[in-house]
């Protein structure tokens, strides 16, 4: 067994681990031949963190619906709509409240979108459609009655941001607790064991690769927003509701084989609308987070097509809910390095990393026999390459399309080798198949 396989049939958290490692070893590899120094900082992570948390939510929801059987491309309508709800929840009663009704809110969006295609059968795809025109027109008509502005919200309320205690200086009772991952990203290994006093010493440089992880590291756990936490702890608690519980089996089979599950007694058309509610639950919930930790007010137009970037997350990630957090967390990436990329350097040096990566996808179409995919890739690389090494920044437009540039790359060479549920989209009616 090589190396590919035993990677290939050892568990998920190891699988993801070593992707994310091998991400940062090429981030840190650009980044120490580029002129740049952003790759693999503190605020571009945790940046990346605060963009990636709605994407991931969405995309989460949208694992719910589709295991269930049914497409779910409404998730931007019922986004916004948490959006708008939380941004009111947060102003009137707090920022729990606000975060809750937020949830509500993106529920509503996914019980109207259950009637429509579980009830009526309508067609998944007009549904959602549908939604996504609804959500913002609602949403227009209310910030009228509410706000008496149509795109705009007074200032909201967001909950605590939380430091890790040890990793990255929180507290415990109010003793602020070593470091350590400062210690290590500011004086490489001898802030492992100095502590405090390495950063005094004018001998002390960051070690390679180790203190860009460590950097990476600390930009996801100082400051982080306890929604976020919340958001993370989501992946275990899906894999072991959706593949070790009764529930999680019933709603499988409503997605696969739903007129099995209806022979043995299972409701398929109720699992099908709590899952749904369940996908507009947690798309608002992404929502809430947008107007009351991101943006700090409800703004029309501020989901920046967010819930569409979660189902190719969704998509990504092969409909698994670790597969969605790491697709997330890519397309996070983007987004946060492009906020603290103000001179145009670390997007020229993303160039590169682009161009890496598309000659190992080509190298891994042309292993599976798929001449097409390679050429693409192949092309793709030169033009990448090309253009890096005939410039030295690039244009603003060119950070503001990359993440969905990313979307389209990643739908293009990846969504043949993934499965989907059996019975996703195909139309379920009672006692009749």
């Amino acid at each position: 067994m090589n190396a590919l396989e035993r990677l290939r049939t050892s568990p998920a958290w190891f699988r993801w681990a070593m992707y994310a490692f091998l991400g940062v070893l090429l981030l840190t590899i650009v980044q120490s031949i580029s002129d740049t120094e952003r790759l693999t900082q503190v605020a571009t992570s945790r940046e990346m963190l605060r963009w990636a948390v709605p994407i991931f939510l969405a995309g989460l929801g949208g694992l719910y619906s589709e295991r269930a059987g049914v497409v779910n491309i409404g998730l931007e309508g019922m986004l916004i709509l948490g959006m708008w709800f939380g941004a009111w929840g947060s102003i009137t009663y707090g920022a729990w409240i606000g975060l809750l009704i937020g949830v509500l809110g993106g529920a509503i969006g996914g019980l109207l979108h259950a009637i429509a295609t579980v009830t009526f059968n309508v067609d998944h795809i007009i549904s959602g459609v549908a939604i996504n025109l609804l959500a913002p027109a609602a949403t227009r008509y209310l910030s009228e009655e509410v706000w008496e502005s149509p795109t705009t919200s007074p200032r909201t309320q967001a909950v605590a941001d939380w430091d890790v205690p040890f990793l990255a200086g929180g507290t415990i009772n109010g003793w602020e607790t070593p470091d350590w991952l400062l210690y290590v990203g500011k004086c490489g290994t001898s802030g492992i064991f100095g502590g405090r006093g390495c950063l005094d010493n004018e001998n002390a440089a960051p070690t390679w690769l180790l203190s860009d992880i460590a950097d990476l590291s600390r930009g996801l756990l100082r400051g982080t927003s306890l929604v976020a936490v919340i958001a993370i702890l989501l992946v275990p608690f899906t894999a072991w509701l959706i593949w070790r519980t009764r529930f999680g089996l019933r709603l499988r089979i409503c997605g696969e084989y739903p007129q099995a599950g209806e022979a043995q007694g299972i409701s398929i058309v109720r699992y099908k609308y709590v899952a749904v509610i369940i996908s507009g639950g947690l798309a608002g919930l992404g929502g809430a987070f947008i107007s009351t930790e991101l943006s700090g007010l409800f703004q029309g137009g501020n989901s920046a097509g967010r819930g569409f970037i979660g189902l190719a997350a969704l998509i990504f990630g092969n409909w698994k809910p670790g597969g969605v957090l790491f697709g997330a967390l890519l397309f996070g990436y983007v987004f946060g390095l492009d906020l603290k990329d103000l001179d145009g350097t670390a997007s020229h040096a993303m160039l590169l990393v682009n161009t890496i990566v598309l000659v190992g996808v080509g190298i891994w179409a042309i292993s599976r026999r798929k001449t097409v995919d390679a050429v693409l890739a192949g092309l793709l690389a030169i033009g990448a390459f090309g253009w890096y090494l005939v410039s030295d920044t690039v244009p603003d437009w060119w950070s503001n399309i990359l993440p969905y540039v990313l979307v389209l790359l990643v739908l293009v060479f990846f969504s043949q080798r993934l499965r989907m549920p059996k019975a996703l989209g195909m139309p379920y009616r009672k006692g009749g198949g």
